[in-house]
Protein backbone atom coordinates (compact mmCIF):
# COMPACT_ATOMS: atom_id res chain seq x y z
CA UNK A 1 0.00 0.00 0.00
CA UNK A 2 3.09 2.72 0.94
CA UNK A 3 5.03 1.69 -2.49
CA UNK A 4 1.84 2.63 -4.43
CA UNK A 5 0.89 5.56 -2.79
CA UNK A 6 4.53 6.48 -3.36
CA UNK A 7 4.22 5.83 -6.96
CA UNK A 8 0.78 7.78 -7.23
CA UNK A 9 2.52 10.67 -5.48
CA UNK A 10 5.73 10.54 -7.48
CA UNK A 11 3.56 10.23 -10.56
CA UNK A 12 1.16 13.55 -9.66
CA UNK A 13 4.28 15.27 -9.12
CA UNK A 14 5.82 14.42 -12.77
CA UNK A 15 2.52 15.72 -14.09
CA UNK A 16 2.57 18.81 -12.07
CA UNK A 17 5.97 19.34 -13.52
CA UNK A 18 5.13 18.59 -16.90
CA UNK A 19 2.12 21.07 -16.33
CA UNK A 20 4.33 23.89 -15.47
CA UNK A 21 6.91 22.83 -18.22
CA UNK A 22 4.04 23.60 -20.81
CA UNK A 23 3.38 26.74 -18.73
CA UNK A 24 7.48 27.77 -19.44
CA UNK A 25 8.29 27.24 -16.13
CA UNK A 26 11.63 26.06 -14.97
CA UNK A 27 10.94 23.71 -12.29
CA UNK A 28 13.71 21.98 -9.68
CA UNK A 29 13.21 20.04 -6.58
CA UNK A 30 15.68 21.23 -4.73
CA UNK A 31 15.26 24.00 -2.19
CA UNK A 32 17.39 27.17 -3.36
CA UNK A 33 18.11 27.80 0.45
CA UNK A 34 19.14 25.51 2.42
CA UNK A 35 21.15 24.05 -0.95
CA UNK A 36 20.76 19.78 -0.80
CA UNK A 37 21.63 17.61 -3.15
CA UNK A 38 19.57 18.30 -6.63
CA UNK A 39 16.44 15.40 -7.39
CA UNK A 40 16.07 13.35 -10.30
CA UNK A 41 14.30 15.79 -12.29
CA UNK A 42 16.84 18.43 -11.72
CA UNK A 43 19.53 15.84 -12.46
CA UNK A 44 17.83 14.42 -15.66
CA UNK A 45 18.07 18.59 -16.62
CA UNK A 46 21.16 20.01 -16.24
CA UNK A 47 22.93 16.73 -17.78
CA UNK A 48 20.67 17.65 -20.77
CA UNK A 49 22.39 21.18 -20.61
CA UNK A 50 25.69 19.83 -20.58
CA UNK A 51 25.45 17.22 -22.98
CA UNK A 52 22.81 18.86 -25.79
CA UNK A 53 23.35 22.62 -25.14
CA UNK A 54 20.97 24.55 -27.66
CA UNK A 55 21.43 26.23 -30.58
CA UNK A 56 21.20 29.76 -29.27
CA UNK A 57 19.98 31.48 -25.80
CA UNK A 58 18.52 33.92 -27.61
CA UNK A 59 15.28 31.94 -27.61
CA UNK A 60 14.01 32.01 -24.15
CA UNK A 61 11.93 29.16 -25.01
CA UNK A 62 8.47 30.74 -23.98
CA UNK A 63 9.36 31.59 -20.83
CA UNK A 64 8.67 35.11 -19.59
CA UNK A 65 11.41 37.24 -18.43
CA UNK A 66 9.67 37.49 -15.36
CA UNK A 67 9.91 34.26 -14.41
CA UNK A 68 13.21 33.76 -15.87
CA UNK A 69 14.39 36.64 -13.91
CA UNK A 70 13.23 35.25 -10.42
CA UNK A 71 14.62 31.94 -11.22
CA UNK A 72 17.73 33.88 -11.60
CA UNK A 73 17.89 35.59 -8.61
CA UNK A 74 16.70 32.09 -6.71
CA UNK A 75 19.89 30.57 -8.47
CA UNK A 76 22.07 33.15 -7.07
CA UNK A 77 21.53 32.78 -3.83
CA UNK A 78 21.29 29.29 -4.02
CA UNK A 79 24.74 28.84 -5.72
CA UNK A 80 26.23 31.24 -3.57
CA UNK A 81 27.74 33.68 -6.28
CA UNK A 82 28.06 36.60 -4.04
CA UNK A 83 30.61 34.75 -1.96
CA UNK A 84 32.48 33.30 -5.21
CA UNK A 85 32.55 36.68 -6.87
CA UNK A 86 34.31 37.65 -3.23
CA UNK A 87 36.91 34.72 -3.82
CA UNK A 88 37.01 35.73 -7.43
CA UNK A 89 38.23 39.32 -6.74
CA UNK A 90 40.73 38.24 -4.51
CA UNK A 91 42.21 35.50 -6.82
CA UNK A 92 42.04 38.31 -9.41
CA UNK A 93 44.23 40.81 -7.25
CA UNK A 94 46.49 38.05 -5.95
CA UNK A 95 47.31 38.02 -9.73
CA UNK A 96 47.65 41.60 -10.48
CA UNK A 97 50.66 42.77 -9.31
CA UNK A 98 52.84 39.63 -10.58
CA UNK A 99 51.86 40.17 -14.00
CA UNK A 100 52.27 43.87 -13.93
CA UNK A 101 55.82 42.68 -12.34
CA UNK A 102 56.17 40.48 -15.80
CA UNK A 103 55.34 42.80 -17.74
CA UNK A 104 57.51 45.62 -16.34
CA UNK A 105 60.62 43.15 -16.73
CA UNK A 106 59.71 42.03 -20.41
CA UNK A 107 58.83 45.65 -21.42
CA UNK A 108 62.39 47.23 -19.33
CA UNK A 109 64.70 45.09 -20.69
CA UNK A 110 63.09 45.67 -24.67
CA UNK A 111 63.58 49.05 -24.59
CA UNK A 112 63.24 51.91 -22.52
CA UNK A 113 60.90 53.51 -23.87
CA UNK A 114 58.65 50.59 -24.60
CA UNK A 115 56.87 50.32 -20.90
CA UNK A 116 55.73 53.79 -21.70
CA UNK A 117 53.71 52.44 -24.16
CA UNK A 118 52.41 50.16 -22.32
CA UNK A 119 51.82 52.69 -19.42
CA UNK A 120 49.58 54.58 -21.66
CA UNK A 121 47.56 51.82 -22.33
CA UNK A 122 47.03 51.16 -18.59
CA UNK A 123 45.57 54.77 -18.22
CA UNK A 124 42.97 53.78 -20.56
CA UNK A 125 41.67 51.67 -17.11
CA UNK A 126 40.73 54.80 -15.85
CA UNK A 127 37.14 54.68 -17.84
CA UNK A 128 36.48 51.96 -15.31
CA UNK A 129 38.88 51.49 -12.46
CA UNK A 130 38.25 54.32 -10.24
CA UNK A 131 41.42 57.05 -10.70
CA UNK A 132 42.92 56.35 -6.85
CA UNK A 133 42.92 52.43 -7.19
CA UNK A 134 44.75 52.51 -10.45
CA UNK A 135 47.58 54.85 -9.19
CA UNK A 136 48.30 52.27 -7.05
CA UNK A 137 48.54 49.93 -10.33
CA UNK A 138 50.46 52.55 -12.77
CA UNK A 139 53.21 53.03 -9.70
CA UNK A 140 53.68 49.50 -9.07
CA UNK A 141 54.16 48.85 -12.98
CA UNK A 142 56.70 51.39 -13.38
CA UNK A 143 58.68 50.55 -10.31
CA UNK A 144 58.87 47.08 -11.85
CA UNK A 145 59.85 48.38 -15.01
CA UNK A 146 62.42 50.82 -14.20
CA UNK A 147 63.96 48.08 -11.96
CA UNK A 148 64.42 45.31 -14.72
CA UNK A 149 66.29 42.06 -14.57
CA UNK A 150 66.47 38.40 -16.08
CA UNK A 151 66.02 36.99 -13.11
CA UNK A 152 63.08 38.96 -12.47
CA UNK A 153 61.60 37.65 -15.76
CA UNK A 154 62.09 34.43 -14.81
CA UNK A 155 60.22 34.51 -11.60
CA UNK A 156 57.46 36.80 -12.67
CA UNK A 157 56.89 34.93 -15.39
CA UNK A 158 56.36 31.76 -13.51
CA UNK A 159 54.50 33.69 -10.44
CA UNK A 160 51.97 35.54 -12.97
CA UNK A 161 51.04 32.80 -14.83
CA UNK A 162 50.52 30.32 -11.94
CA UNK A 163 48.92 33.44 -9.85
CA UNK A 164 46.05 34.33 -12.79
CA UNK A 165 45.62 30.60 -13.69
CA UNK A 166 44.58 30.01 -9.99
CA UNK A 167 41.96 32.77 -10.62
CA UNK A 168 40.94 31.49 -13.57
CA UNK A 169 40.92 27.58 -11.95
CA UNK A 170 38.39 29.33 -9.26
CA UNK A 171 36.80 30.40 -11.97
CA UNK A 172 35.71 27.48 -13.50
CA UNK A 173 35.44 25.35 -10.55
CA UNK A 174 32.46 28.20 -10.02
CA UNK A 175 30.97 28.20 -13.48
CA UNK A 176 30.65 24.18 -12.80
CA UNK A 177 28.59 24.91 -9.89
CA UNK A 178 26.40 27.15 -11.64
CA UNK A 179 26.23 24.59 -14.58
CA UNK A 180 25.67 21.80 -12.32
CA UNK A 181 28.05 19.55 -13.77
CA UNK A 182 30.86 17.63 -12.58
CA UNK A 183 34.55 18.58 -13.69
CA UNK A 184 35.88 15.51 -15.34
CA UNK A 185 39.34 16.73 -15.73
CA UNK A 186 42.48 15.53 -13.98
CA UNK A 187 44.18 18.54 -11.54
CA UNK A 188 47.38 19.28 -14.30
CA UNK A 189 44.32 19.25 -17.54
CA UNK A 190 42.11 21.85 -15.76
CA UNK A 191 45.45 23.39 -14.50
CA UNK A 192 46.50 23.63 -18.27
CA UNK A 193 43.13 24.43 -19.85
CA UNK A 194 43.24 27.70 -16.81
CA UNK A 195 46.92 28.70 -17.72
CA UNK A 196 45.76 28.55 -21.67
CA UNK A 197 42.65 30.63 -21.27
CA UNK A 198 44.50 33.69 -19.11
CA UNK A 199 47.46 33.67 -21.32
CA UNK A 200 44.62 33.99 -24.32
CA UNK A 201 42.43 36.68 -21.86
CA UNK A 202 45.49 38.84 -21.77
CA UNK A 203 46.25 38.93 -25.18
CA UNK A 204 42.57 40.20 -26.02
CA UNK A 205 42.31 42.51 -23.43
CA UNK A 206 45.54 44.11 -23.96
CA UNK A 207 44.35 44.48 -27.61
CA UNK A 208 40.98 46.21 -26.62
CA UNK A 209 42.66 48.64 -24.99
CA UNK A 210 45.36 48.95 -28.26
CA UNK A 211 42.04 49.90 -30.15
CA UNK A 212 40.85 52.49 -27.63
CA UNK A 213 44.39 53.98 -27.58
CA UNK A 214 44.97 53.87 -31.20
CA UNK A 215 41.32 55.44 -31.48
CA UNK A 216 42.54 58.40 -29.68
CA UNK A 217 46.13 58.43 -31.38
CA UNK A 218 44.16 58.27 -35.00
CA UNK A 219 41.68 61.08 -33.93
CA UNK A 220 44.94 63.22 -32.90
CA UNK A 221 46.55 62.86 -36.12
CA UNK A 222 43.21 63.74 -37.91
CA UNK A 223 42.74 66.75 -35.85
CA UNK A 224 46.16 68.19 -36.66
CA UNK A 225 46.07 67.65 -40.27
CA UNK A 226 43.08 68.14 -41.27
CA UNK A 227 42.18 72.37 -41.90
CA UNK A 228 38.46 71.82 -42.19
CA UNK A 229 37.39 72.33 -38.88
CA UNK A 230 33.86 70.55 -38.71
CA UNK A 231 35.25 67.47 -41.08
CA UNK A 232 37.92 67.19 -38.53
CA UNK A 233 35.49 67.03 -35.46
CA UNK A 234 33.41 64.50 -36.93
CA UNK A 235 36.62 61.88 -38.28
CA UNK A 236 37.94 62.74 -34.65
CA UNK A 237 35.21 61.74 -32.61
CA UNK A 238 34.25 59.02 -35.24
CA UNK A 239 38.01 57.35 -34.81
CA UNK A 240 37.29 57.57 -30.79
CA UNK A 241 34.04 55.73 -31.20
CA UNK A 242 35.44 52.89 -33.40
CA UNK A 243 38.17 52.44 -31.46
CA UNK A 244 36.17 51.87 -28.35
CA UNK A 245 33.16 49.70 -30.46
CA UNK A 246 36.35 47.77 -31.54
CA UNK A 247 37.52 47.31 -27.69
CA UNK A 248 33.60 46.59 -26.57
CA UNK A 249 33.95 43.73 -29.47
CA UNK A 250 37.06 42.50 -27.78
CA UNK A 251 35.49 42.36 -24.24
CA UNK A 252 32.59 40.34 -25.48
CA UNK A 253 34.95 38.32 -27.14
CA UNK A 254 36.69 37.69 -23.15
CA UNK A 255 33.25 36.57 -21.71
CA UNK A 256 32.76 34.16 -24.89
CA UNK A 257 35.76 32.42 -24.46
CA UNK A 258 35.51 32.24 -20.04
CA UNK A 259 31.81 30.68 -21.08
CA UNK A 260 33.59 28.02 -23.62
CA UNK A 261 36.13 27.32 -21.61
CA UNK A 262 35.97 27.65 -17.96
CA UNK A 263 33.38 25.12 -17.44
CA UNK A 264 33.48 21.34 -18.47
CA UNK A 265 31.38 20.78 -20.81
CA UNK A 266 30.65 17.35 -22.18
CA UNK A 267 29.77 19.18 -25.54
CA UNK A 268 30.59 22.69 -26.04
CA UNK A 269 28.84 25.29 -28.39
CA UNK A 270 30.80 28.26 -29.52
CA UNK A 271 28.28 31.50 -28.79
CA UNK A 272 29.51 34.87 -29.61
CA UNK A 273 27.20 36.51 -27.79
CA UNK A 274 24.76 35.80 -25.20
CA UNK A 275 21.93 37.56 -23.27
CA UNK A 276 24.30 36.55 -20.04
CA UNK A 277 26.86 38.29 -21.72
CA UNK A 278 25.30 41.45 -23.08
CA UNK A 279 23.58 41.47 -19.10
CA UNK A 280 27.23 40.61 -17.91
CA UNK A 281 28.98 42.83 -19.47
CA UNK A 282 26.75 46.60 -19.44
CA UNK A 283 26.05 45.64 -15.77
CA UNK A 284 30.02 45.58 -15.27
CA UNK A 285 30.05 49.00 -17.30
CA UNK A 286 27.38 50.57 -15.02
CA UNK A 287 28.56 49.26 -12.10
CA UNK A 288 32.64 50.17 -12.52
CA UNK A 289 30.99 53.93 -13.78
CA UNK A 290 28.70 53.81 -10.06
CA UNK A 291 31.46 53.07 -8.61
CA UNK A 292 34.22 55.96 -9.56
CA UNK A 293 30.80 58.51 -9.44
CA UNK A 294 30.38 57.07 -5.59
CA UNK A 295 34.45 57.98 -4.96
CA UNK A 296 34.27 60.76 -6.75
CA UNK A 297 31.48 62.36 -4.70
CA UNK A 298 32.14 60.75 -1.33
CA UNK A 299 35.87 60.53 -0.82
CA UNK A 300 36.00 59.77 2.84
CA UNK A 301 37.53 55.96 1.99
CA UNK A 302 40.78 57.06 3.36
CA UNK A 303 39.34 58.01 7.17
CA UNK A 304 38.23 54.19 7.29
CA UNK A 305 40.88 52.24 5.30
CA UNK A 306 44.22 54.88 5.68
CA UNK A 307 46.89 53.91 2.90
CA UNK A 308 45.07 50.78 2.51
CA UNK A 309 42.19 52.84 0.67
CA UNK A 310 43.49 51.93 -2.59
CA UNK A 311 43.81 48.40 -2.38
CA UNK A 312 40.29 48.12 -0.97
CA UNK A 313 39.05 49.92 -3.96
CA UNK A 314 40.84 47.73 -5.98
CA UNK A 315 39.51 44.48 -4.36
CA UNK A 316 35.69 45.96 -4.76
CA UNK A 317 36.09 46.70 -8.79
CA UNK A 318 37.50 42.98 -8.92
CA UNK A 319 34.32 41.78 -6.99
CA UNK A 320 31.94 43.71 -9.21
CA UNK A 321 34.42 41.80 -12.06
CA UNK A 322 33.41 38.54 -10.65
CA UNK A 323 29.82 38.93 -9.74
CA UNK A 324 29.14 40.05 -13.71
CA UNK A 325 31.01 37.17 -14.78
CA UNK A 326 28.88 34.84 -12.85
CA UNK A 327 25.92 36.30 -12.78
CA UNK A 328 25.76 36.31 -16.43
CA UNK A 329 26.69 32.73 -16.26
CA UNK A 330 23.84 32.47 -14.23
CA UNK A 331 21.16 33.59 -16.86
CA UNK A 332 23.17 31.56 -19.59
CA UNK A 333 21.69 28.61 -17.55
CA UNK A 334 18.41 29.12 -16.22
CA UNK A 335 17.95 29.73 -20.58
CA UNK A 336 19.74 26.27 -21.04
CA UNK A 337 17.46 24.75 -18.08
CA UNK A 338 14.78 26.06 -19.46
CA UNK A 339 15.17 24.83 -23.37
CA UNK A 340 16.44 20.75 -21.18
CA UNK A 341 12.58 21.37 -19.70
CA UNK A 342 11.04 22.05 -22.75
CA UNK A 343 12.54 19.31 -23.85
CA UNK A 344 11.98 16.59 -21.17
CA UNK A 345 8.18 17.66 -20.98
CA UNK A 346 7.92 17.50 -24.99
CA UNK A 347 9.29 13.75 -24.97
CA UNK A 348 7.63 12.87 -21.59
CA UNK A 349 4.37 13.80 -23.53
CA UNK A 350 5.20 11.78 -26.40
CA UNK A 351 5.83 8.85 -24.45
CA UNK A 352 2.31 8.75 -22.42
CA UNK A 353 0.86 9.23 -25.89
CA UNK A 354 2.05 5.91 -27.40
CA UNK A 355 -0.81 3.15 -26.99
CA UNK A 356 0.24 -0.21 -25.86
CA UNK A 357 0.15 -2.96 -28.84
CA UNK A 358 -2.46 -5.77 -28.08
CA UNK A 359 -0.80 -9.08 -27.81
CA UNK A 360 -3.22 -11.73 -30.19
CA UNK A 361 -3.72 -14.53 -27.02
CA UNK A 362 -4.82 -17.99 -29.02
CA UNK A 363 -8.45 -19.10 -28.35
CA UNK A 364 -8.89 -21.32 -25.40
CA UNK A 365 -10.01 -25.22 -26.63
CA UNK A 366 -13.86 -25.46 -25.50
Amino acid sequence: MRKSAGRKSAGLADSQNHADCRRGAVVFHADSTTGPRPGAHEWRVWKLVSFSPLESLWDLQGVPIRVLAARTWKAILADRLFGHAAELGFYFLFALFPTLFCAGSLFGLAARSAHQIYDRLLDYLALVIPTSALGTVLSTFNQTAAASSTGKITFGSIAAVWSASVGISALQDTLNDVYKIKDSRSYIVARIYAIGLTLMLTVVMSAALGCIFAGDVTGKLIYRYFSDHVLDLAATIGARVIGRAIALTFLVLAFAMIYYWAPDWKKRRWRWFTPGAMIGIFGWLIASLALRLYLHFFNNYSLTYGSLGAVIILLMWFYITGLMILVGAEINGEIEAAGAERRLATRGRQGANRQPVPLNRPARNP
